[in-house]
């Protein structure tokens, strides 16, 4: 793919995010459920192309270039095409991002702003080996009138590839050229360079890779980087629910970002705790490895300092005992990766204290790491889950997708009316009104 190419899918990008941005609601909403419909009815096709990149990658794991947990990520069934169908109906049932007032204020009798939401324009993600991303990530976009540059892991390739020529065949009447898909790594060095063209950058990988992208463009980066999330089992905590939740934050699905990857527990219930737990995970094939307190309890793996900071994506979880509540905050916002943590007990005092003292995107009380997900959360689903601050935090929906533009209806009025030496004063009311092109609310 030549660099001429690229920059023909960008303009072509940039070109289609101006007509979407003016396209309804419901005609955004019938291309995702045009998406959904198309997707099971072309299920032997995409299956096909998928049994491809699994069988090219369990080759490369008996190489042992990739993990089980990649290969895992990797594969698609009837079942898991249905999940996705479903997901792009969710999204298209969700409320319209776009057109919202945000603000109505009142500058001068006749002289109104308003602040709208309204889409960023054209997006560029680059994702990892889950097939289903490429889905999400288009479906979200469509929904909120962004363009969208795609680009896949290349085990994922023959997957991508079908998935998007289903996306592309059934909405190209609404946007000609919305989304594209790049696959090369000359293809993405060449759309860090096109600051112009682009207005995001949303790339999900390690930590490395998304600062790779933010130290080699100027275009905003919006990085959902490793997952090394925690469950805390407090001394007030009941033991049975917590034995639950650690079980289903780290067997349930352990390839992806939200499963636990260490435990921790209060020295006051841990041997009260540990040996059913550790009976639980080994029962489940799942490598348990303790610091020295742990292994003085129950008999497992030695964890090392590397095991605090790693993020497993797979059976292996690390677990330290604690001696109080500020030691696992501690803990936790040194090794965490500012994704999903999570606290057990009964205590609402020390439930409040963890809450607000961890630094992440998401933090529970008495419920899963797993539940850190757009679609549980009621967005439809996700671009990905923001570790940063900045402009979106937590599972990237539709809100996170659009800005604000202000739009001012005036009648004819003039700045040096409000300047000089006998200025008239601006009013700055605040009023309850959604904009309507050319009209003003308060009349």
């Amino acid at each position: 793919m030549s660099e001429y190419d690229t920059e023909a899918k960008v303009s072509a990008a940039e070109s289609a995010a101006l007509e979407l941005a003016q396209t309804s609601n419901e005609t955004r909403s019938d291309g995702l459920r045009a998406i959904a419909d198309a997707i099971l009815e072309r299920e032997s096709e995409i299956l096909e192309a998928n049994e491809k990149d699994v069988a090219e990658a369990e080759a490369m794991l008996e190489a042992g270039e990739y993990s089980q947990a990649l290969v895992d990520r990797l594969k698609l069934d009837s079942t898991k095409l249905e999940s996705i169908a479903e997901m792009v109906r969710s999204v298209a049932d969700q409320e319209d991002p776009l057109g919202k007032t945000l603000a109505a204020r009142e500058l001068d009798q006749d002289l109104e702003l308003y602040k709208v939401a309204v889409p960023i324009g054209v997006l560029g993600t680059v994702f990892e080996s889950r097939p289903d991303a490429l889905v999400q990530i288009a479906a979200l976009s469509l929904k909120s009138g962004n363009s969208v540059i795609l680009k896949g892991g290349s085990e994922a390739l023959h997957s991508n590839r079908v998935l998007y020529d289903i996306i592309e065949e059934v909405t190209a009447d609404i946007a000609d050229g919305w989304v594209q898909l790049i696959e090369a790594h000359a293809e993405v060095d060449a759309v860090l360079e096109m600051d112009e063209q682009i207005d995001l950058l949303m790339p999900r990988g390690s930590t490395e890779f998304v600062q790779y992208i933010q130290d080699n463009t100027k275009i905003p980066v919006l990085g959902h980087t490793e997952g090394i999330c925690h469950v805390y089992v407090d001394d007030a905590a009941d033991l049975e629910m917590a034995t639950d939740i650690a079980f289903d934050a780290k067997v349930q699905y352990p390839a992806v970002c939200n499963a636990v990857e260490t435990l921790l527990v209060h020295e006051q219930v841990a041997e009260s705790f540990l040996p059913e737990m550790v009976e639980q995970y080994e029962s489940a094939d799942v490598e348990v490895r303790g610091d020295e307190r742990t292994r003085e309890i129950v008999d497992v793996n030695a964890a090392t300092a590397s095991d605090w900071e790693t993020e497993y994506g797979d059976l292996i979880i690390s677990v330290k005992v604690v001696e109080e509540l500020p030691e696992a905050i501690d803990h936790v916002n040194t090794y965490g990766s500012k994704h999903t943590e999570s606290i057990v007990t009964e205590n609402a005092d020390s439930a409040a204290k963890f809450m607000q003292s961890i630094d992440a995107s998401s933090v529970f009380h008495n419920a899963s790491t797993r539940f850190a997900d757009g679609y549980r959360y009621g967005l439809g689903a996700e671009v990905g889950i923001s570790t940063g601050k900045i402009h979106a935090r937590g599972p990237v929906g539709l809100e996170g997708l659009t800005t604000t533009k202000y739009y001012l209806e005036g009648d004819g009025q003039l700045v040096a009316t409000y300047a000089g030496d006998n200025p008239r004063p601006f009013t700055h009311e605040e009023f309850d009104g959604e904009w309507v092109p050319g009209t003003r609310s308060r009349n």
